[in-house]
């Protein structure tokens, strides 16, 4: 029982290190305001810069997603947690717009480095039995993590001193306390490679996985191309359009949609992975449809309404596709499928964000917003109806 204990601490312990480093990627958001009024630069750089951070994470899957299973878990989150802090130190430093490149890539490889590594960790120091509660513990690091991020930062830049110095002074302390958690957690890799044994991961699909993840991967897509939007955009139409300045106001709207996937990911457990798909491309629609009452209509309420039901929907349509995907691969064959759906997942949150940025210039926010949620909503209706006409057996 004392073992049990302990393990349970353990496990606990990992999931808020890998809470603090989630919180870092989302730290910028209710500050990209703040600076583009210091450096001048367009809706379409602020996406851009929020995107970069997805190339990074792609880049590590691609190259060393793998990592983790051969040095072992410690040592790849020790190099995400110092990502992490030289991202922070770049944003610190930050009085050009090539500081915050910097910094956003920086923070991608931090997350690249701690999504799968800190998941595998979190569930490996829990006791034996106990791998549903570990999956609870991992699923709210990571969502509740990023939705700390912003929350973190609003209140700070809206009620502290330095808005755009101490909200990185404060996250540079909580890596360094995790770190030095970390140093005292045991590893759980038994059998170490050295790192020249880790090879760059092909994306790859087995023929029997192939019905399976295509309308996993739109729905995955879809649900990480909301979050996209409301991470990277969502602060600069609160302010332009309902004339909301208050950044802790922001920060909790964006947290929101991260609290409400952290639930929305819970209840899979509740429905099952074969309805939870078609469940969550419903919450994805409605989510959208929200949103484009919120552009059209300029209420704030909408907005708050499509973080949480959207929020919603991405947590049941992407623990359902990891699910579904996971259940339907080949056991030699599996990390580097859910890879390639992490792949897919992130391109959603970096192509469809540099789209809307791209037509914000011609069109105005509201109307690049309306049509990405034409596009989007025509790609998840579709794996919606597929999902429906073929549903998920993972038995």
């Amino acid at each position: 029982m004392d073992g049990d204990r302990r393990r349970w601490r353990q496990c606990v312990l990992g999931g808020a290190v890998f809470a603090v480093c989630m919180a870092g990627t989302t730290l910028p958001t209710p500050l990209y305001g703040l600076y583009q009024e210091k450096f001048g630069f367009s809706e379409l750089m602020v996406t851009v810069i929020y995107a970069v951070y997805a190339f990074g994470v792609i880049g590590v899957l691609l190259l060393a997603g793998n990592a983790s299973d051969a040095v072992g878990r410690r040592p790849v989150l020790l190099a995400g947690l110092a990502f992490a802090a030289a991202s922070a130190g770049c944003f610190l430093s930050a009085d050009a717009m090539g500081w915050l490149y910097a910094g956003r890539l920086l923070s991608g490889l931090s997350a690249g480095l701690f999504t799968g590594a800190a998941t595998a960790y979190v569930m490996e120091l829990a006791p034996r039995d106990g791998s549903s509660r570990a999956t609870l513990v991992a699923t709210a690091a990571n969502m509740g993590g990023l939705g700390c991020g912003p929350l973190l930062a609003g209140i700070l830049a809206q009620y502290a001193a330095w808005p755009l110095h101490l909200t990185f002074v404060v996250h540079l302390a909580l890596v360094a306390a995790s770190a030095a958690v970390l140093l005292r957690l045991p590893e759980t890799v038994a059998e170490r490679r050295p790192l020249s044994t880790v090879r760059p991961q092909r994306p790859t699909l087995p023929p029997g996985v192939r019905a399976v993840f295509g309308p996993s991967a739109i729905a995955a897509f879809v649900g990480f191309a909301l979050f996209g939007v409301f991470t990277s955009v969502s602060p600069a139409f609160l302010a332009e359009s309902l004339d909301v300045h208050n950044r802790a106001v922001s920060g909790l709207v964006v947290a929101l949609a991260f609290f409400a996937s952290t639930a929305g990911q819970l209840a899979v457990g509740r429905f099952g992975v074969g309805r939870s798909l078609p469940l969550g491309c419903a919450g994805l629609l409605a989510g959208l449809a929200l949103l484009a009452g919120a552009l059209w209509w300029d209420q704030l309420s909408l907005v708050v309404a499509s973080a949480l039901v959207g929020g919603a929907g991405q947590g049941l349509a992407f623990r359902g596709a990891l699910s579904a995907v996971a259940a339907a691969s080949p056991a030699d064959r599996r990390a580097a499928v859910i890879s390639t759906l992490f792949v897919v997942a992130y391109t959603g949150i970096s192509v469809p964000v540099i789209g809307v940025g791209l037509l914000t210039g011609p069109m105005g926010l509201e109307g690049a917003g309306l049509v990405f949620i034409g596009c989007m909503a025509v790609l998840v209706t579709g794996a919606g109806v597929y999902l429906l006409r073929r549903p998920v057996r993972t038995g």
